[in-house]
């Protein structure tokens, strides 16, 4: 009975993405390549390739690649705010790939209206009631709440919160909940409140299988939850997406860079647009640092608060077995106690 309960649930999660388990690979640039992609869409759930602001023809090697290893379904997660958006946006369209993610911010209407002429189902992160509403009038297919414990690039509501507020108003579209999920026990009580499915990052980004470097997924298995903390903003005037991540010294590097943009904004010697590009290409190029390089030191360590659920390498499929007992489990308990 629990996992015909758990099957119930995330039946309409299962439709859309056309997979076994609905729940998303978090898109970690450098990280969900490839290699990590196919293994999680190999193993029945729904890989998602991360664009972040790769050049354009690496994005087209890295689509073909992952075809190549893998004949399920998979995502592909383009950042609006990334440099090489536009020419991402304009590959994805010519091939029609099947499944596309936007993220970084509100997606511009003219990106939703030119996806929409095509094949592709889109899927955008909502961080509001009133946003949820907006993205699927506008025709947007699912949506992604992610709350504030994520890692990497995070909105300011907590994902119990964004959960209480949309799932329960939001029924015309499938909606995946994301952030700081790192069990099945919470995988099945976003379920239970109107989740078609889940995704996960930090627990994917130290797979076996995942491409990182071993002093990256060292530092993220010996750190605890209250380690991964958020950025600040320094200036209103200047567009910075909060990024969640291990402090070390790439974290004081990133607020002497935010001081320096602020100080040319005054001068006017830069706009506020040219200051986030600056500021996402330190992100991206400090992750690269600690997750390709090794450098955990001067690098990115992005991880979300469920780094502290994280306690060994394993497999992909162990992964999702896990997360899967773990969940009916958790659902035996519950109709137990219902029971009673």
């Amino acid at each position: 009975m629990p996992r015909e309960l758990i099957e119930r649930l995330w039946s309409r999660g299962q439709e859309f993405l056309g997979v076994k388990y609905p729940v998303l690979g978090g898109a970690m640039t450098w990280i969900s390549e490839s290699t990590l992609v196919s293994a999680i869409s190999n193993a029945g759930a729904f890989g998602v390739l991360a664009g972040g602001n790769m050049p354009p023809e690496m994005l087209k090697t890295e689509i073909k690649k992952t075809r190549d290893k893998t004949d399920k379904p998979f995502g592909i997660n383009l950042i609006t705010i990334a440099p090489n958006f536009v020419k991402h946006l304009e590959h994805v369209l010519k091939i029609e790939f099947p499944y596309i993610i936007l993220a970084g911010g509100l997606p511009p209407r003219e990106a939703i209206s030119r996806i929409r002429e095509t094949k592709s189902k889109l899927l955008c992160f909502a961080p509001t009631v009133g946003i949820a509403r907006n993205l699927v009038k506008g025709g947007v297919d699912a949506l992604i709440i992610e709350g504030h414990e994520a890692g990497g690039h995070i909105g300011p509501v907590s994902t119990a919160v964004l959960a209480e507020q949309i799932l329960p108003r939001i029924d015309a579209v499938p909606v995946f909940v994301a952030g700081g999920i790192g069990s099945g026990v919470m995988m099945v009580h976003y379920l239970m409140m109107g989740a078609s499915g889940v995704q996960l990052g930090t627990k994917f980004a130290v797979a076996e299988e995942s491409v990182a470097h071993k002093n990256f997924k060292r530092a993220l298995l010996r750190a605890a939850a209250k380690d991964a903390v958020p950025t600040a903003q320094f200036d209103p005037r200047m567009p910075v997406i909060p990024v969640r991540a291990l402090v070390n010294e790439g974290t004081r590097d990133f607020n002497t860079l935010q001081l320096g943009l602020v100080a040319q904004l005054e001068r006017e010697a830069i706009t506020a647009r040219e200051a986030g590009h600056k500021l996402e290409e330190f992100w991206i190029g400090g992750l690269r640092k600690a997750a390709i390089d090794g450098d955990v030191k001067d690098g990115s360590l992005m991880a979300g608060q469920s780094v502290g659920l994280v306690k060994e390498i394993l497999p992909v499929h162990q992964i999702l077995d896990q997360l899967i007992e773990e969940g009916v489990e958790e659902a035996e308990k519950i109709l137990k106690r219902l029971g009673r």
